[in-house]
């Protein structure tokens, strides 16, 4: 594309590729991919010799198609019609079967003109936004048609969405599978979550201030919250919700990315296997739950009627269109877990996450211990409140650190103070979908972000067990938490055992 802006966010431009996005037609290319691409271009960050392909089951008037990408875009804060077309330029689309063999033939044959009309240079980017019952078969097809084979230099990539199996048999049979047809360096699980800048910024925050890795241990902190909220219901995903539920959806994937680079050790480096590896170790090391340990620490919830702020009246889950009207699906899960390490013996990780909640929220939040000794003896203060760090996530990305200090004043009075910083003030807001990072990477061949083969499988051994109780012993007792609320009762109680509460701001 001509009149390349200077890049501006550090890095060099990726070099040339085609991008070939599979279901091409859905939401998460008009509202996601495409939007992420034009950002990565505004940055400077796009190959000047790139194009992509389209593909899905609909028949699609390309001029039409082009104009609904077009949508998601036009009202962006730095749209710029000229650069927006000039991208649109090198978007193509075409039906096809994924299970026939000629679509893939027809692939290879568009693939060839794009390398010859805008000098992609063979490289290659297949992303998978389609039913995971499809991702087996697609690979193979590739593998079959040749279009996955690298030589003279040339790469080739496939980007997989979650979710990655079902429970902890179906990832390994899909992982041996994909692995079958291609190298795990081709391999690109993508977590979109690990794609927000504060995300990220757990690895640098940790890592590159010495005040923080000293105390980040046993010795200093109580306990750790994860919370993943959603204020909105299951939507148009009713018939993907009914059968995967709030555990499979976030837990081993979302909420465990998180865990894990909160819990890990210092890697060697950042190189995406000593990062990697070190995901691993926590993943490895948490302890396994029981049938009994699944009763007493692990929750579930469906939600029912209420209000939720911005909204008003909301139904129960079991009125969503879509649902089976008993259906005993969860949309709320509450997890207690302990971590088997020299760093971590003792320090409850608390994780939480669902719909219908009363804020979107996904923060981490760290507890600090109290103080050994009370000073104050002879003062008004009987209590001072723990530290406390706030990573948040989604929606206001930031950090915050709480702290106590003295209430001016003739007397001694204790208030708490956040110290608290702001990505948006201080660095100023730019457009995002959460996939540009992710995008680029994979242009980069940088595998630093996405889950290696062992980690998916870790994170459904950890889970499978609740999975396991949970069939055996349906809940009978839902809905049991309403609508604008932050979950069921047995939430509370879960970590209140431990004389602690969840941060519900």
């Amino acid at each position: 594309m001509s009149d390349k802006p200077t890049p501006v966010s550090g890095g060099p431009p990726a070099g040339p590729c085609a991008m070939v996005i599979f279901g091409a037609s859905g939401d998460l290319t008009r509202r996601k991919l495409l939007p992420a691409l034009y950002n990565l271009d505004l940055e400077g960050l796009l190959p000047e010799r790139f194009a992509v392909i389209g593909t899905g089951t609909r028949e699609l008037d390309m001029e039409a198609y082009r104009e609904a990408l077009s949508q998601e875009v036009i009202g962006h804060e730095r749209f710029d019609q000229d650069r927006w077309h000039a991208l649109l330029d090198r978007v193509d689309y075409f039906p096809s079967d994924l299970t026939d063999p000629a679509s893939y033939t027809r692939l290879a044959q568009e693939l060839e003109k794009a390398e010859k009309e805008h000098e992609t240079g063979g490289n290659v980017l297949f992303y998978l936004s389609i039913p995971p019952s499809l991702f087996g078969t697609v690979v193979k097809n590739l593998g079959d048609a040749g279009l996955v084979r690298e030589e003279n230099g040339r790469w080739r990539r496939v980007v997989i969405e979650k979710p990655f199996g079902h429970d902890l048999a179906s990832a390994k049979a899909l992982n041996e599978e994909v692995r079958h047809v291609l190298a795990e360096r081709q391999i690109y699980r993508i977590d979109h979550y690990l794609g927000k800048e504060t995300v990220q910024n757990i690895l640098v925050f940790r890592f590159a201030n010495g005040i923080f890795e000293p105390v980040w241990n046993r010795r200093y902190v109580d306990h750790v919250q994860i919370t993943v909220a959603e204020e909105l219901g299951v939507e148009h995903r009713a018939r993907y919700y009914e059968e995967a539920g709030a555990l499979r959806d976030m837990v081993p994937n979302h909420l465990f990315q998180l865990l894990s680079l909160v819990a890990m050790e210092p890697p060697s480096s950042f190189d995406a296997d000593a990062v990697r590896d070190e995901k691993g170790k926590v993943l490895r090391a948490i302890q396994p739950l029981s049938p009994e340990d699944v009763l007493s620490r692990a929750v579930r919830g469906q939600y029912g009627p209420g209000k939720v702020l911005d909204v008003g009246d909301v139904p129960a889950y079991r009125d969503e269109e879509g649902v089976a009207p008993n259906s005993e699906i969860e949309t709320f899960v509450a997890l207690k877990l302990g971590i088997d390490s020299w760093r971590w013996a003792g320090v409850p990780f608390y994780l939480r996450t669902g719909k219908r909640l009363a804020s979107r929220l996904t923060e981490v939040v760290i507890q600090f211990k109290s103080v050994p000794f009370l000073l104050f003896r002879d003062t008004p203060i009987e209590h001072v409140s723990r530290n406390q760090l706030v990573l948040r996530i989604q929606p206001d990305e930031g950090i915050s650190l709480r702290f106590g200090a003295k209430v001016p004043g003739p007397s001694v009075q204790l208030g708490s103070v956040d110290m608290d910083f702001r990505y948006a003030d201080t660095f100023g807001a730019k457009p995002t979908t959460g996939y540009e990072t992710l995008l680029y990477d994979c242009m980069l061949g940088d595998q630093t972000l996405f889950q290696r083969a062992d980690s998916v499988e870790l994170g459904w051994s950890v889970i499978q067990p609740v999975i396991d109780v949970w069939r055996a012993l349906p809940e009978r007792g839902f809905p049991n938490y309403a609508s604008g609320s932050w979950g069921p009762e047995d939430a509370e109680a879960l970590i209140a055992r431990d004389g602690c509460a969840w941060r519900n701001p």
